[in-house]
C-alpha cells in the first residue's frame, strides 16, 4: 500500500533541492506534490501560471541541471488548484484529489483541504502554521514501505520539518 510522505520545507532552495532528490530516486514530477500559500507562490516563484516558461525550463534542460525549474513547473503547469478564500496553491496528485472533491473540499478552510487530501487532523494543524508563515510543503507517495522510509528520512535530510508518513 502507497503512503503519502510528506515534509514542510522553510525556504525555496531546500524544497528545490527535496524534489530534484526524489526525481533522482525514480519518481516524476506527476508523483510529486507541492503545496503553498498563494503569497509564497507569488513571492517565491516569477513563473505565471498558465504559461509555457515552466514547461520549457523542464523540457529543455535535464533534471538537476535546472535549478529551481522542476518545482516551478509543479507549482505552475500540470494539475494545480488554488483554493480562494483561504490562499492555498496546490500542485501534483493531492491537487487531484482534491479536485475529486468538489466544494467540499475546501470547506473546512486550509485544515479541511489538507485533511481532505489524507493529511490527519493534527499533522494538517501544523502544516497549516508552516504554509502560513510561508514554507511549502512537498509529498510523494512512496511506491512500497521500504521508499516510504527512505523518502522520510531523505527529506530530513535534506532540512524537512514534520516529516511523516501517512
Amino acid at each position: 500500500m502507497a503512503k503519502l510522505v510528506t515534509g514542510l520545507f522553510k525556504t525555496r532552495a531546500a524544497a528545490e533541492a527535496a524534489v530534484d532528490a526524489i526525481i533522482k530516486r525514480g519518481y516524476t514530477r506527476d508523483d510529486i506534490s507541492v503545496l503553498m500559500s498563494d503569497a509564497t507562490k507569488s513571492k517565491e516563484f516569477a513563473i505565471e501560471s498558465g504559461t509555457r516558461a515552466a514547461q520549457g525550463a523542464v523540457v529543455g534542460g535535464t533534471v538537476g541541471g535546472v535549478a529551481g525549474a522542476t518545482l516551478a513547473a509543479i507549482a505552475a503547469v500540470g494539475t494545480s488548484l488554488v483554493l480562494p478564500g483561504i490562499g492555498l496553491v496546490i500542485a501534483g496528485p493531492i491537487a487531484a484529489a482534491l479536485a475529486g472533491l468538489g466544494a467540499g473540499g475546501a470547506t473546512g478552510g486550509l485544515i479541511g483541504a489538507l485533511v481532505g487530501a489524507g493529511i490527519p487532523e493534527h499533522r494538517a494543524k501544523v502544516y497549516d502554521a508552516g504554509l502560513r508563515s510561508g514554507g511549502i510543503l512537498i509529498g510523494v507517495e512512496a511506491k512500497t514501505e521500504t521508499d516510504a522510509g527512505k523518502l522520510e528520512q531523505l527529506l530530513t535530510d535534506l532540512g524537512a520539518e514534520h516529516v511523516r508518513q501517512e
